[in-house]
């Protein structure tokens, strides 16, 4: 099975190679099915450790959702903050999750400096704009929440929020120092180059159709009907359903988000709203997102209520809300349109499971993929090196595939709609 490359602004725009192996080890410590963020994450972690590793890819590198966001690096959730966390999984776990968690931006600029990747990273800060008096004082508490886990997460006041953004229909604003923007792809091909480097191998076009017992190891069996064989099995597989990954994809809702990169923005108005470069994503129900890529365009996204010509459709729309919301002095055009799926699982936390003896899972970034990926990747590493699953950050659940999985799309865009209409209503 290939899974092509779609045109992206990152594909036109990737500086780094696509560089990957042809010939399959016979046998190696531990298999990763995945070749995204998460899995090559692990296999960095594992070769450091010591581990033989193979990472088989079903497509091409870069055809999922590591190659088609957009590039923020947030270390945060999307839709928990840290007490929610803690009435989850309690005191203990919770904060462990949440330190995790807090700490995921660092780890993704700390695997570029010490693999020298050129991705265009800029650790900036993220900016979080509220939406309303009732989100302000939502974001200055979960600011003060994240302050006492040590973290650089101030809230500042709407004059502030205007100065960052240009913007003036925001009451204030949660800014988290360690957050930022990458070029994703040039990112991902840097991780592939760090593992090939460090003896790992990486293959695409390498769909893994079965995994079975064989005697004491796995036989990983693809379509192409070559075979590897492993003490361990990482799966990280996200939100896909092909092959193996059926039973992992289907315990969670898949989210199409389309993407946009505009014309570059001429140098005022990227002073007006971005004068210090930071990516911003509000706090409404429809969400609106923007950040600047190193030639300024601008880049942004949203989701489509009605996915029937949703594609030409999305990006006019993402371009034409882009110049009303940030007042451009010029209507600003898509330059190039994309699509991606994110994965959500049922209360917005990520979780790992073990699918077999000597075989872990994990997904959940929900909207976090960067910062949370190199988290996932990390914990799956500490799972095939034998860490006892109870003293891991993220909590192993049963895998249990959602009911009527391909129906949730609909469930999707029906929320979709009342988001829209609660935002409309509080404007």
């Amino acid at each position: 099975m290939t899974t092509p490359l779609q045109d992206t602004l990152w594909t036109r725009t990737a500086r780094l190679a696509a560089e990957t192996d042809t010939d399959l080890p016979h046998s190696v410590d531990v298999a990763i099915i995945g070749g995204g963020f998460t899995g090559l994450t692990a296999a960095r972690a594992l070769l450091l450790a010591g581990r033989s590793v193979a990472v088989l890819e079903a497509g091409q590198i870069g055809a999922g959702a590591s190659g088609m966001n957009a590039g923020f690096v947030v270390p945060n959730f999307a839709k928990a903050d840290p007490n929610a966390v803690r009435a989850k999984l309690g005191t203990e776990r919770g904060n462990a999750l949440l330190r995790l968690v807090g700490d995921g931006a660092n780890a993704v600029f700390s695997i570029i400096a010490e693999d020298d990747i050129a991705c265009d990273a800029r650790q900036s800060g993220w900016l979080n704009p509220a939406y309303g008096e009732a989100s302000a004082d939502m974001l200055r508490s979960r600011a003060a929440l994240w302050r006492e886990l040590g973290r650089p997460v101030s809230f500042l006041d709407a004059d502030a929020t205007r100065e960052q953004t240009g913007m003036d229909i925001y009451s204030g604003a949660l800014l988290d120092q360690d957050g930022g923007t990458i070029h994703p792809l040039d990112y991902l091909r840097g991780l592939v180059q760090g593992v090939r480097r460090r003896g790992g191998t990486v293959h695409e076009n390498s769909c893994v159709d079965r995994v079975d017992r064989d005697g004491r190891l796995w036989r990983l069996t693809m379509r192409s009907g070559a075979s590897v064989m492993a003490t361990t099995v990482l799966q990280c597989t996200n939100a896909f359903t092909s092959g193996v990954a059926s039973r992992m994809g289907r315990s969670t809702v898949p989210l199409r988000v389309y993407q946009i990169a505009t014309t570059p923005a001429d140098p005022t108005t990227v002073k007006r709203i971005a004068p210090d470069g930071r990516p911003v994503g509000d706090t409404r129900q429809n969400l609106f997102t923007y950040r600047l890529d190193r030639d300024n365009r601008l880049i942004s996204g949203g989701m489509a209520a009605i996915p029937f010509g949703a594609f030409d459709r999305l990006g006019r729309a993402v371009a034409k809300r882009l110049s009303e919301e940030l007042a451009l002095p010029q209507a600003v055009t898509p330059e190039v349109v994309w699509t991606g799926v994110a994965a959500m699982t049922p209360d917005f936390l990520p979780r790992l499971y073990q699918l077999g003896e000597n075989w872990f899972g994990g997904i959940g970034c929900n909207g976090r993929g960067i910062a949370m990926t190199a988290q996932l990747g990390r914990v799956l590493a500490r799972a095939a090196l034998g860490e006892s699953l109870e003293t891991l950050p993220i909590p192993t659940r049963p895998l249990r595939p959602l009911p009527f999985h391909q129906f949730t799309p609909m469930v999707a865009s029906a929320a979709l709609v009342q988001a829209r209409l609660k935002d409309m209503l509080a404007k």
